[in-house]
């Protein structure tokens, strides 16, 4: 009768690769729970008075669990900057694609513009942290990288509209864009849900009629 010990079974290669994918995974849905929870602590109660406890126990986790991902609530505020700008970027991105040829500046503005108002309406934060005009002040450095990168959004739709006009007065005019956006912005996010819809339309009409007096100058 044989003593020899059976062979212990190796993991297969396959399996080991699979372990860092999956813990990968975990850390990033990780995160995005951690983002969330921060989001509404933050707009329910400011920065300023916001914790990394408080965002924490929203998040159902604990401090320490936190804290291997982020050092401090600052961290916490650039990730979710970041996290805001690719959003908003992944919703403004059909703007770059659109045929002026098949679909009119309405119709990208009505297919557009729901969507967006809908994200700003579920995540107050973005707003109060780096849109608004109350948004603390040393939170203008995140802002920043937002506000470009959808100023080159809108930019890029006048763009396939007005492809003759300087570039220069697209660039002012993509700013003044953005400007009456975010002067509107308050009232959808704080509309009660009924009047949303009217708001968002509205905010349409506000920035058809400017792009119609745009585009019809060329002088």
């Amino acid at each position: 009768m044989s003593t020899e010990n059976p062979p212990t079974e190796q993991p297969s290669p396959a399996g080991t690769a699979e372990r860092p994918k999956r813990r990968q995974a975990r850390g990033e849905r990780r995160i995005a729970l951690l983002l969330d929870a921060a989001g509404q602590v933050f707009a329910e109660a400011g920065y300023a008075a916001t914790t990394t406890n408080a965002i924490a126990a929203r998040a159902g986790v604990s401090p320490g669990s936190l804290y291997q991902y982020f050092p401090n609530k600052d961290a916490i505020a650039a990730a979710l900057a970041e996290h805001y700008a690719d959003r908003l970027d992944e919703l403004l991105a059909p703007f770059g694609v659109v045929d002026p040829a098949a679909v009119t500046l309405e119709q990208a503005l009505t297919a557009s513009l729901g969507p967006i108002v809908d994200f700003h309406r579920a995540n107050p934060a973005c707003l109060s942290l780096f849109i608004g005009p109350n948004a603390p002040g040393h939170m203008m450095d995140l802002q920043a990288p937002l506000m470009a990168r959808t100023h080159a959004r809108i930019q890029a739709l006048l763009t396939l509209y007005a492809p003759d006009l300087p570039a220069g007065r697209l660039q002012v005019a993509a700013a003044v864009t953005l400007a009456a956006y975010k002067g509107v912005l308050p009232l959808l996010v704080e509309a009660p849900p009924e009047r949303a819809p009217e708001l968002t339309e509205q905010l349409k009409l506000l920035l058809l009629g400017y792009f119609d007096r745009l585009l019809g100058i060329r002088a």
